[in-house]
């Protein structure tokens, strides 16, 4: 599949994978080891040969086609009508896509970044940030006083790469009082993230209720913690010194490398302390993840998977859960249903190591239904243990299935081979889709 590689969570990337999710443009999101591990893989010789700067997101298709700068390859995966379908059209869009990177990320960069601790406060520029904050509002304000989007009556490159830039701006500090003066471009901006394709990358947006402030002791977090100093030990003799001097010289050049070259975003995620494991107070477990994920992808479902699957399965330390969509009719085009799941476990990527899931649409355009069985570690729903894992889950009803059922072993059989009888299914399906 053609490839979008990025880190998690990165607002640039977001613009390309919502011009897919419009335009039904296949796209692979590689953002996490082992497909792509920024610092690491963007630094090879590989990548650079194909992306000269190492920066991400960048796309490279199945016939070898690559591109960088994140407005280049949303352009890239649009349609005609997000792209505009009259020159004066096309214009207009790229108007606004400039208008984003040159009137709007700058000061919401100086005025967002310090919140989240990844930057020093100065209150000078965030003062001045939150009075160019204010004018790009003005602008868009009026603009949309009579206008649903920004161009035409359609969404377009402009409202994904507009919205996307003001992502952090209302997640953290456009709270309800400095947004009031606006209320046109908020209406605007709830409207687009509300948008289905919208919502597939980005999931549940909260605008902020109240307004980030900059936390010394959290920038403090933040910072590279510097080694302890040894103990004091006798004065080394003369020659010794200078070889260790150089040493400590080396050591410290080398400590800041992987801070090269990143720009504000690639140094928030950089800077984004390490989560405490969800999954920490739970005792170990007999059952490996990663060896029935590997026997699955690699061997036969139904001669060497699911016996493997069975003989290993540790009932005490991992549980089997069915999910079914709650909103089977807003499912409409299939493909869009396909991204809503894609979208799904590409948010969820941070439990992959404690979860394994198989989920089927099922169904034809305007007449479908989505499904899936899930294998968590511990015996309770697993996604409340993290705020990154809610996104998603509420669109769903859960039920734990008993392992020791011949109903449990029947669907896991199903869900696995994606072929059965699918008895639990309210209705037949004509087509299906499984992502595992």
């Amino acid at each position: 599949l053609p490839t979008l590689f990025t880190y998690p969570d990165n607002w640039r990337a977001f613009k390309a994978q919502i011009a897919a999710q419009y335009s039904g443009a296949r796209l692979k999101v590689a953002n996490n080891a082992p497909a792509f591990t920024f610092g690491q893989t963007n630094r090879t010789p590989a990548f650079l040969n194909n992306f000269p700067l190492g920066k991400v997101p960048a796309y490279q298709g199945d016939d070898g086609f690559c591109l960088f700068e994140s407005n280049a390859i949303a352009h890239f995966l649009s349609n005609e009508a997000l792209r505009g379908a009259t020159p004066q059209a096309a214009a207009q869009v790229l108007q606004w896509v400039s208008f984003a990177d040159a009137e709007i990320v700058p000061p919401a960069s100086a005025w967002v970044f310090p919140t989240l601790g990844i930057m020093h406060f100065n209150k000078q520029a965030t003062e001045q940030a939150k009075e160019e904050t204010k004018k790009v509002l003005s602008v868009l304000n009026q603009h949309l006083n009579t206008r649903t989007f920004l161009v035409g009556e359609r969404v377009s490159l402009a409202d994904v790469s507009v919205a996307c830039a003001m992502l952090w701006l209302y997640k953290q500090v456009l709270e309800p009082a400095f947004r009031q003066p606006y209320p046109n471009v908020t209406r605007w901006f709830t409207t687009c993230v509300n948008q289905p394709q919208f919502k597939a990358v980005l999931g549940e947006v909260k605008l902020c209720e109240k307004m980030a402030q900059f936390d010394a002791k959290k920038f403090a977090e933040m910072q590279p913690k510097k080694e302890s100093a040894p103990a004091k030990k006798e004065k080394p003799a003369k020659e010794n010194a200078k070889p260790q001097e150089k040493k400590k010289k080396e050591e410290k050049k080398a400590a800041p490398a992987a801070d090269e070259d990143m720009d504000e975003c690639e140094a928030a995620l950089a800077a984004e302390p390490k989560s405490k494991d969800p999954f920490a107070h739970l005792p170990k477990s007999s059952f490996v993840m990663d060896e029935c994920k590997r026997k699955y992808s690699n061997e036969d479902t139904l001669t060497v998977a699911l016996p493997h699957f069975w003989e290993n399965f540790d009932p005490e330390g991992y549980s089997i859960w069915y999910c079914e969509y709650k909103y089977p009719q807003e499912l409409t085009q299939t493909f869009m249903s396909c991204n809503l799941i894609s979208g799904m476990f590409q948010r969820l990527d941070r439990l992959r190591k404690n979860a394994f899931a198989s989920v089927i649409l099922f169904g034809t355009n305007n007449d479908s239904c989505i499904s899936g069985i899930w294998v968590f570690r511990g015996q309770e729903l697993v996604f409340p243990l993290s705020e990154d894992w809610q996104i998603d889950y509420e669109s769903y009803s859960w039920r734990k299935l008993d392992p020791s059922s011949a109903e449990c072993k029947t669907m896991v059989k199903e869900y696995l081979a994606w072929e059965g009888e699918f008895k639990h299914v309210g209705k037949p399906f004509n087509e299906g889709k499984v992502f595992k």
